[in-house]
């Protein structure tokens, strides 16, 4: 039995873990064939998850969007706007994935196998997306709602209490303050195939590497880098 096949087989635990039954099967099984996995196994795939995870992206908009127009009935355009960004970004997508607990379902090419590709961030988010889009069209935009609030109104709330620290504004303020110098970042590495590129950032200060960060995106590698220096200098 091939790798696509014994996902199949293991759809009706998924759906125990998201609570809820898809109509069609088909749909929650591509929320899970990573690109990588397809480019490898084409005979047994007929497409892997990005267009989920395009129609995903949108859908998480929508729901968040939503939320805070009644959440916050007298803000203005911009905070929304503000808020809307920080909710819908990669890590809090990936923090909700990892709520879920799904990435052993994830099928993988052999590469991202090797280099742990189920831990990042952005595969993590991608996942997300893809199976968000996978319930809105297998039941519609009430149903999406309802799986959504269902697992994740706790981490919305918690977000909307204690904001996502930019570790970047942090350490470079810190520095500022107390050496009148700033932070430099560095691309130590790259390696993946194209369509799925690992970073890995160093933070340098005075020529020491302060931190270093590793993530599926330059941004995301750098945030990294930086909490890690943080966490250096305040021990």
């Amino acid at each position: 039995m091939g790798p696509y096949q014994q996902l199949l087989a293991k759809l009706p635990a998924v759906e125990e873990k998201i609570h809820y039954t898809f109509r069609d099967k088909s749909l929650l099984a591509l929320a899970f064939v990573h690109t990588s996995f397809y480019n490898e196994y084409r005979q047994e795939v007929a497409l892997p998850n990005e267009r989920l995870e395009f129609l995903g992206d949108a859908v998480l908009g929508l729901l968040i969007a939503e939320y805070l127009y009644e959440r916050f009935p007298e803000a203005p355009e911009g905070f929304l706007a503000s808020l809307q960004a920080s909710l819908v970004e990669e890590a809090m997508c990936s923090c909700f994935a990892r709520h879920l607990d799904l990435s052993s379902f994830l099928l993988l090419g052999k590469g991202e196998q090797r280099n742990r590709g189920a831990e990042r961030e952005s595969i993590q988010a991608d996942l997300l997306e893809a199976l968000l889009a996978a319930v809105y069209l297998d039941g519609g935009l009430e149903q999406v709602k309802t799986f959504f609030w269902s697992h994740f109104t706790e981490e919305i709330e918690r977000a909307l209490r204690e904001p996502t620290r930019n570790w970047k504004a942090e350490l470079q303020e810190l520095l500022q303050k107390n050496y009148q110098t700033l932070p430099t970042y560095q691309l130590l590495q790259e390696y993946g195939p194209d369509h799925s590129k690992v970073f890995i950032i160093g933070v340098m200060f005075k020529g020491k590497l302060l931190g270093r960060g590793e993530g599926g995106s330059k941004k995301e590698a750098e945030q990294l880098a930086a909490k890690q220096a943080l966490q250096t200098l305040q021990s």
